[in-house]
């Protein structure tokens, strides 16, 4: 293990980022020359508070099943290579949840009952950069080819996982991605500011050294195309469908139809391209942006958090995020215990950057100007009682905004085109269906991520992607010997 006394010593310490007045003016990441980097000096001490329990709870907490306290030991005695063998062995990038994952280890870690935890993420990110940085992360190409053939339709972080785990085990793979550059979400709807594109690109360079072959541009499924349902069961040994769960959810009150309110997957993709020099979209259109307006954000999550700094960068008059439910605890509250993931309030980079927060909030309407533009939402305060919000009377107020931004999440998978061609089950809440294998209710087509799981975290993404490869693995060849970290009814820790 790590110090044996490095949990009584040490206390709890993250990077320092850079000052606010400076990182709102560029669209870099918030720490210094990047979180790993930032992280060096102190991250070995931090790897050694450690516990190295007898039962890590913190495996449980995490859907890759990391080997986390072995690769903390190795950051504490300085054993890089070490540490990134062990933690590419359950997490194909770990550059991308150090980066963006919410750490649900960490809040089960066994120092978190009476302690701050350990900073797993961060000793996580610390490694990966470093074995970038120190060239110990290459290509691995198969030592031979089965002759099959797998389609995977999404380059998120599912599809990219199955793609680089079936790849490895010998099968031609190509990645089909409607965008015109691969990475799904990952490229389009995180902030550069949050993950910078460079670290997505490495990866794909390396996958296609590996012999991945990625198709962009291709709407699988697309009316007319050449890769319909159909068309990709004959051309393919199997499908893997990774699409996402990308069906945003909406708010129907008076006034929705008004100019000026936009989902986030509308704004945030928009302003990505743009922060890397692209065209903000290829057909030339104007971008949708917040400088000089009164913003409002509806949602509280991280996408909600995404908005907000980025409307910051814009040059927004004023940023309110509205959240329906109450503002959570400063600390774990009784009724979600540990090892839980708990709801408490949480501060990200960009809440430090600037905006309002606004908790009990609903809206009741959208308010018009006289040119059919938003100028205000009429908000009310509720309370949640017994399982139920109710309206407190004479709360109701106006919030002036000339972009309103929807971040309430994802209601399941997009039907139309590519699942309807396939015909495959869907289950009651709309995702697409699938047995303990990963595989759909057509033979030779599986479904990982949230296409099939629902709106979830990227390292449960990741986890799945790796869990259907082997699923495809075992039907194309009669066994694997690919890692499977979860079965698809797995679900996260919670009372």
């Amino acid at each position: 293990m790590a110090d044996p006394k490095g949990f009584l010593k040490n206390g709890r310490e993250g990077a320092t980022r850079r000052p606010v007045d400076e990182r709102v003016g560029d669209w870099d990441e918030v720490y210094p020359d990047g979180i790993g980097r930032a992280l060096l000096p102190i991250i070995n001490t931090q790897a050694s508070r450690c516990m190295d329990c007898g039962i890590p709870f913190c495996h449980e907490g995490c859907p890759l099943g990391n080997i986390i306290p072995e690769w903390n030991d190795l950051v504490w005695r300085d054993d890089w290579e070490g540490a990134i063998e062990r933690l590419h062995a359950t997490n194909n990038f770990p550059e991308f949840t150090g980066r963006l994952c919410p750490a649900p280890c960490e809040t089960a870690c066994v120092l978190g009952i009476n302690q701050d935890p350990v900073t797993i993420k961060n000793v996580e990110v610390s490694i990966i950069d470093k074995a970038w940085e120190s060239g110990f992360v290459r290509p691995q190409p198969p030592e031979w080819l089965s002759g099959r053939t797998v389609a995977v339709i999404g380059s998120g972080p599912a599809g990219l996982a199955a793609a680089q785990q079936l790849t490895r085990a010998g099968h031609t793979v190509a990645v089909f991605e409607r965008e015109d550059r691969a990475g799904g979400l990952l490229r389009y709807g995180i902030p550069e500011f949050k993950m910078e594109k460079k670290h997505l690109d490495r990866r794909l360079d390396q996958m296609r050294r590996e012999g991945t072959v990625f198709r962009t541009g291709v709407e699988a499924g697309a009316p007319g195309g050449k890769y319909s349902g159909e068309q990709l069961k004959e051309r393919y040994d199997a499908v893997v469908l990774a699409t996402g769960s990308t069906v945003a959810r909406d708010l129907p009150v008076t006034g929705r139809e008004l100019g000026g309110i936009h989902q986030a997957m509308d704004f945030l993709p928009q302003a990505n391209r743009v922060a890397v020099g692209e065209p903000a979209n290829a057909d030339g259109s104007e971008q949708v942006v917040a400088t000089g307006k009164n913003v409002v954000i509806i949602g509280g999550g991280d996408t909600g958090a995404d908005c907000l700094g980025t409307s910051i960068r814009q040059g927004a008059a004023s940023i309110t995020q509205l959240e329906i439910m109450p503002e959570p605890p400063e600390s774990r509250p009784t009724g979600q215990p540990w090892p839980t993931y708990p709801m408490i309030f949480r501060v990200s980079s960009a809440h430090e950057e600037g905006g309002e927060r606004v908790y009990s909030a609903s809206t009741k309407e959208f308010l018009g100007d006289e040119d059919g533009n938003v100028r205000a939402l009429r908000i009310v305060e509720v309370v949640f009682e017994g399982g139920t919000l109710s309206e407190v009377e004479g709360s109701e107020r106006e919030i002036p905004a000339e972009l309103v931004l929807f971040a309430m999440g994802f209601t399941g998978p997009e039907q139309p085109g590519l699942v309807e061609q396939l015909g495959v089950d869907l289950d009651a809440r709309g995702n697409v269906a699938r047995d303990e294998g990963y595989m759909t209710s057509v033979p030779g087509v599986f479904s990982a991520g949230d296409c099939g799981r629902g709106q979830s975290l990227i390292v449960w993404a990741i986890a799945e992607g790796r869990a259907a490869a082997a699923a495809v693995d075992e039907y194309l060849t009669g066994s694997t010997i690919l890692p499977a970290p979860i079965p698809p009814s797995k679900r996260p820790l919670v009372v």
